[in-house]
């Protein structure tokens, strides 16, 4: 087996599928969780969510895609969301209601622009369109006159969790898809090792003493018999 030794950070980014399969169950409890509040409680529970939204942008961050710069923005950006959110806890709900709007519109639209940038690689890209699509539609509203009460508040909440969960879900999927199929191309038979090992080293040979004039089929029976 060929192996050039894995580093932490490597090692780190391969687990990142579990961490966000995580991030998606957790997605599903929050979402019920959501749902059974009271309506006094929905402006204490909003940013907590915004929080946990932040901290799932930096576990997409550490996975190591080429997209990483995106999702630590938004991780700096949902916090200081949240925070907007728990400081203005006296207001009514349209404060809560416009930020978890914004939320919605910005995760939204990039993953609208992500999975059309990964359309040629990731045959799950449609079905990212349409979550960043439902989730910039759902943040549209929440932003509007419409969703200045507690029920909508709630319901956008409940809503804007079980799409994350999805979201989440598929991508820890593909993650761990595109770990494994990393992991067999870098496997070898030893059949195919020994011949990768006796090529090195007759082409090492040839590089070493180009000068001795050994023919082809010279080199080739070397190469036999270091097998």
């Amino acid at each position: 087996m060929l192996w050039s030794g894995s580093s932490p950070l490597s090692v780190m980014r391969e687990s990142m599928w579990g961490f966000l399969l995580f991030a998606g169950v957790a997605w599903l409890a929050i979402g019920w969780s959501v749902l059974r509040l009271e309506p006094a409680d929905v402006v204490a529970v909003a940013g907590p969510v915004m929080f946990f939204a932040a901290l799932c942008e930096v576990v997409r961050a550490l996975a190591g895609t080429r997209t990483w710069w995106v999702n630590a923005s938004l991780a700096v950006l949902f916090t200081a969301t949240g925070v907007v959110i728990m400081l203005d806890q006296g207001s009514t709900y349209a404060t809560p209601a416009a930020l978890v709007g914004w939320f919605l519109l910005v995760r939204g639209a990039v993953d609208v622009a992500v999975a059309t940038m990964n359309r040629g690689t990731d045959r799950t890209w449609g079905l990212l369109v349409t979550l960043g699509v439902l989730q910039a539609g759902l943040g549209f509203y929440a932003s509007g006159p419409l969703a200045r009460t507690a029920d909508p508040v709630i319901m956008t909440l409940g809503a804007l969790a079980v799409l994350r969960a999805v979201a989440d879900l598929v991508t820890g999927l593909r993650l761990r898809e595109v770990a494994a199929a990393r992991h067999d191309v870098l496997r070898l038979s030893p059949e195919r090792e020994a011949g990768v090992a006796g090529y090195a080293a007759g082409l090492a040979d040839f590089e070493t003493h180009p000068q001795t004039g050994h023919s082809a089929e010279e080199m080739v029976e070397g190469a036999e018999k270091r097998l």
